[in-house]
């Protein structure tokens, strides 16, 4: 892992929060993150979970590398990949410092909160 990444710190201090992002607390973030050993499946050397659920925790967003997807390999071997999640939609996502998947996780909250109507 790049010890000069200036967002790794921060995203490591979210790891065990969890709180409401509405007024009626509706919504709420959840992060887990940890440092992991460096990895093919892992490059990054982070196992990362950042979530937003609705009223009935249900997952609504997710960016993630939390669990094994297919590697598309003939001989079956899965391995993690950084990918994130819209319902039941998951997408591959690109991670490249521990800042971004941060900033992209707040940009999907805010989108999925004003389609809501949550936010204006």
């Amino acid at each position: 892992m790049d010890d000069h990444d200036p967002g790794l710190g921060i995203l490591l201090d979210l790891d065990g929060e969890s709180f409401a992002v509405d007024e009626a607390g509706s919504y709420t973030v959840k992060f887990v993150v940890k440092q992991v050993p460096a990895s093919p499946e892992r490059p990054h050397g982070l196992s990362y979970s950042l979530t937003l659920h609705d009223e009935n925790g249900l997952r609504i967003v997710g960016f993630d590398n939390a669990h094994r997807a297919s590697s598309g390999n003939r001989r079956g071997r899965r391995a993690a990949r950084d990918h994130w999640h819209r319902l039941l939609n998951i997408r591959p996502y690109e991670y490249r410092d521990a800042a971004m998947p941060l900033a992209d996780f707040w940009a999907e909250v805010r989108a999925v909160l004003r389609e809501r109507g949550v936010l204006p």
